[in-house]
């Protein structure tokens, strides 16, 4: 038996687990799962033949490198920063590694130890970054393969709540890590390229520069910038491409609202509020206000950020339940983003029956005969329940796939990488198509930039 090491068995690893047992029989594998919580690994293999579940703290050596030692190839599932100590062990030990997270520093320094090793070491093979690398490089391969010249791409992706669990005025709840979602786009200026010229969003205007896109069957979306859409230039061989941005989808209002939480400071997370756990919610909104012996906590609200009482974005803030006073925070030395997150996920938690889908939409612009073409892709996965969602699926399967296809010596380049030639993508996105994740794609009229992005 060839045997695969899983490090962490969180929220996204369902399907990888599922897929490898499926495959476990014909392709002589056995799947040894390592986390600090066992039971709950236990329950999403049960007691099959060619699974082992063992206790595993990628902390401690002795049990880290002993599993490591004893696999042929590595799969970590952990979070980003905890992949390095794994990483090392398998250069040392000889071991293929898999992560579906994005290159660190300390991993790229691992890329000439792997090479002379002759290792795989696949990074960035989830769905955003991972599918999204794939699908966007198969077409841009096929665009330059038939002659033409990229001068646009842009890429969005979204994690949302499915069409039939929709049930909230903000058409949003937390499908992955909501403090990601509470503190997304902090950090430094949001920059793009729009037609050869370099643009910034500072994060205080970032939901307020938006971009609307159309899925066929699921209707219109909203996007706001990535920090960074020009990390992927050259890696994508864009270097001479006229726009290139990145962004993240919402339904359209999102932005909007989710403003209002950005220009009153609440999504602040470098400071700690004094007396916090003595909370109410409508206490922590009346201290980002002004104080006023005759106002009320909503009034003041709506006259600070000019809300009409029948905007529809007033009705969102009344059903986040945000003036209660007898909601308390409960939270000690809280910072802003920290009590903010609790609120929202009183509201925004998926319910046992709720479904969640990840939405990807891509845009190639490029010319050719002295013509200028568009093409759009997209993709819509649903998530089937709670353990089996879309964001598992869609972050899962493409590590199994790509850590077979390793162990069969169907991926074989050496070096700390990420899926963006046609050894990897092709089979993988091949593949994908069998559990329907796939790609929709159709030429239409070439629009060019945004004006909204500008």
């Amino acid at each position: 038996m060839r045997k695969i090491l899983i490090i962490g068995a969180g929220k996204s690893s369902s399907y990888l687990i599922k897929y490898l047992i499926d495959k476990s029989t014909t392709e002589q594998l056995h799947i040894t799962i390592g986390d600090l919580n066992v039971e709950n690994a236990k329950k999403l293999v049960g007691k099959h033949k060619n699974v082992s579940v063992i206790h595993l703290d990628v902390f401690n050596d002795e049990s880290r490198t002993e599993a490591i030692k004893n696999s042929e190839i590595v799969i970590s599932m952990l979070p980003a920063r905890f992949h390095i100590e794994a990483a090392k062990d398998c250069i040392t030990y000889k071991k293929h590694m898999v992560t579906a997270s994005y290159v660190s520093e300390k991993m790229k320094a691992l890329d000439d130890d792997a090479k002379a090793n002759n290792l795989v070491f696949m990074n960035e093979i989830g769905v955003d970054p991972g599918i999204d690398h794939m699908s966007a490089m198969q077409v841009i391969d096929q665009i330059r393969d038939n002659g033409g010249k990229m001068i646009l791409f842009e890429s969005f992706t979204g994690g949302l709540v499915a069409p039939e669990s929709d049930t909230n005025l903000w058409n949003y709840k937390f499908t992955w890590n909501p403090r990601n979602v509470v503190t997304a786009g902090q950090g430094g200026a949001a920059k793009f390229l729009q037609e050869n010229q370099y643009k910034y969003i500072p994060y205080h205007r970032l939901f307020r520069r938006t971009e609307f896109l159309e899925v066929e069957n699921y209707g219109r979306f909203e996007a706001y910038a990535n920090r960074d859409s020009l990390k992927y230039q050259s890696v994508y061989g864009l270097d001479e491409v006229k726009t290139l941005y990145r962004g993240t989808m919402r339904r359209v209002g999102f932005s909007r609202a989710w403003n209002v939480f950005v220009q009153l400071g609440m999504t602040d997370d470098s400071y700690t509020i004094d007396d916090s756990e003595n909370m109410s919610y409508r206490d922590f909104i009346n201290s980002f206000l002004a104080y006023s012996p005759t106002d009320s906590v909503e009034l003041k609200f709506r006259h600070a950020l000019k809300i009409d009482q029948d905007d529809i974005i007033w009705e969102k803030f009344l059903e986040l339940d945000i003036f209660s006073s007898k909601k308390m925070v409960k939270l000690k030395k809280a910072t802003p983003a920290q009590i903010l997150q609790q609120i929202l996920m009183d509201k925004w938690t998926l319910s046992e029956d709720d479904k969640d889908m990840i939405v990807m939409y891509h845009k190639f612009g490029y010319e050719k005969n002295g013509q200028r073409h568009q093409i759009e892709s997209t993709m819509v996965t649903l998530g089937e329940d709670q353990t089996y969602t879309a964001m598992a699926k869609t972050v899962g399967l493409p590590v199994a796939i790509a850590a077979l296809a390793i162990l069969n010596k169907k991926i074989t380049t050496p070096g700390v990488q990420i899926p963006i030639t046609k050894e990897v993508y092709q089979p993988i996105l091949e593949e994908l198509k069998d559990y329907d994740i796939k790609f929709s794609e159709k030429e239409v009229d070439y629009l060019g930039y945004n004006p909204l992005l500008m």
